[in-house]
């Protein structure tokens, strides 16, 4: 089990991503999000996770150094994550959209790309990212917010399957079938908003649960994710909730708690339904 904020999953490529890192998402550009990405990395965590839609790769490059510098550690050591947009879903436009992302972060390579929604034009997209995969620019590849027919559609044309689906998940949206699919197939499930953008933290039954071993609710949501083998990236720029939200190393949920968690699903997204969405 994932006993340290360094402890690391093996993809189906035998390529290991941390089980926790930072996401930066609606983090603008600016000495916040630097700090929070400096911040985050100087406390030990070595996963960052942006997108090109985020507009704020400059940014998060700039953490990755100061970061780098303060902790002492090299590029290796870190595990950074971008992910193409829509609008560049062929496959010339994903391999352009691939070397403006690395230029924005100052990065010879990138350790995931996902493809970012299941938007018309994936299969190209796919086909771009299995190319910069073979071609050494990348080292995993994967896709974000795909739905198991989204995965059965691109599993027909792929050559390799993605390494990673990135989706929303959290106690109101346990997405079990997908969990299930996902796990049959080999692909590692990673969740973004673990926290429902902070809609769950003052939920009655998390924070009885949390009471009882001590912690936020935060932490127990987040710990929630690592027992059902989910990587999470929470989003924080503020350094005590980056240290806090780390600090789930130290205590295990019951069965009985994980159960009572399962429990709150009600299949609600904050985000945009990957069926149903128009940009």
């Amino acid at each position: 089990m994932t006993t340290h904020l360094q402890a690391a999953a093996t993809l189906h490529n035998g390529v290991k991503m941390p089980w926790f890192g930072l996401g930066v998402f609606q983090v603008e550009e600016g000495s916040e999000l630097v700090n929070a990405v400096k911040t985050a990395i100087v406390h030990g965590y070595r996963s960052i996770d942006t997108a090109a839609i985020y507009g704020n790769e400059a940014g998060v490059g700039e953490g990755l150094r100061q970061g780098m510098e303060e902790a002492g550690i090299s590029r290796e050591d870190l595990f950074v994550t971008s992910k193409v947009w829509n609008v560049d879903l062929g496959y010339e436009e994903t391999l352009a959209a691939f070397e403006t992302s690395l230029s924005k972060l100052g990065l010879e390579y990138l350790d995931l790309y996902l493809i970012h929604w299941p938007a018309e034009g994936k299969y190209k997209a796919w086909r771009a990212l299995e190319t910069l995969y073979k071609e050494g620019r990348v080292k995993a590849i994967g896709v974000s917010n795909f739905q198991i027919h989204h995965l059965e559609d691109l599993l027909k044309g792929a050559e390799m399957k993605p390494m990673i689906n990135q989706v929303e998940f959290h106690p109101r949206l346990t997405q079990k079938e997908l969990m299930a699919y996902c796990k049959k197939q080999g692909i590692q499930m990673e969740a973004w908003s673990p926290l429902m953008q902070g809609q769950l933290l003052d939920h009655p039954e998390l924070t009885d649960i949390a009471k009882s071993y001590n912690k936020s609710v935060a932490q127990i949501i987040l710990r929630w994710d690592l027992q059902h083998g989910v990587i999470t990236i929470p989003k924080s720029t503020k350094e005590h909730r980056i240290k806090a939200n780390a600090n789930i190393f130290d205590f295990e949920l019951s069965q009985d708690d994980m159960n009572r968690i399962d429990a709150l699903n009600e299949n609600l997204r904050v985000g945009p339904d990957p069926d149903n969405f128009d940009f």
